[in-house]
């Protein structure tokens, strides 16, 4: 890969990345629409696959004793199945329309969160049906377009974790699902050795990020923490709708 625009857009995903993988989730899910201003989508999420592998490395180190456990158990099982699904159907399930109802769902659920009184209270404790349905739909958008990040919170901010917990568990979470996803992607044809060589150079901003990240998450105070995660999640949603509705 050469051209000034595909480095500047492919340091700006790999910053989006490393942000994510330090426990600000939405940031990585804006990660793969960057890098397709420039390349196709398909390609970009190829690329991008081993530089969430690598930020994940240091994003479980940090979170290495900050997670849900239960939260963990459920995503074992869901995710993968979601995986699976789109390893099936990735020659015939239309990406614009994924990405519409990703960013309808992902709107209305963070307009929600934002309109209703704040609910002050202890953690709650999570479930297997809505976990493994959100789950899959998290495991799935995540081998589209390394967007899981939306469903997934759509299970897990109402649980009402500790700021650390919640960064952990989405942490954790989303190493496992990067590592299910790394034979069907080979098998796609989306990791090759070109594609390796670049993800190797986007690698240090990545991990570099991944420490600026680490620092906001532990600087910031919870309620605003979560405040910020919710609004984002609202600008990823609209963006995510807009690219739909012009990619169809």
């Amino acid at each position: 890969m050469d051209g000034t625009a595909f480095w500047i857009a492919g340091t700006f995903a790999a910053i989006f990345v490393g942000l994510g993988k330090a426990g600000m989730p939405i940031s990585t899910a804006l990660a793969v629409p960057t890098l397709s201003l420039v390349i196709s989508p398909v390609t970009a999420a190829g690329i991008l696959l081993p530089v969430y592998m690598a930020s994940d490395v240091f994003g479980l180190i940090a979170y290495r004793k900050s997670f849900d456990k239960r939260v963990l158990r459920i995503m074992l099982v869901a995710m993968p199945i979601g995986v699976l699904v789109g390893y099936l159907t990735a020659n015939i399930v239309s990406e614009a329309l994924i990405t519409i109802i990703l960013g309808t769902i992902g709107a209305v659920f963070a307009m929600s969160m934002i309109l209703r009184r704040p609910v002050e209270g202890p953690p709650k404790t999570p479930h297997w049906k809505p976990g493994l349905f959100w789950g899959s739909i998290s495991g799935f958008t995540s081998f589209v377009s390394h967007s899981g990040s939306v469903p997934f919170q759509v299970y897990t901010l109402p649980l009402q974790m500790p700021k650390l917990v919640f960064a952990g568990t989405v942490t954790v979470s989303f190493a496992y699902v990067n590592f299910v996803k790394v034979l069907p992607y080979y098998l796609l044809g989306q990791l090759n050795i070109g594609s390796l060589k670049t993800a190797a150079i986007l690698m240090v901003p990545a991990i570099l990020a991944v420490f600026a990240g680490l620092y906001l998450v532990r600087k910031l105070p919870e309620k605003l923490f979560f405040r910020l995660i919710i609004w984002m999640l609202l600008f990823l949603s609209v963006k995510l709708l807009w690219d739909g509705l012009h990619g169809l």
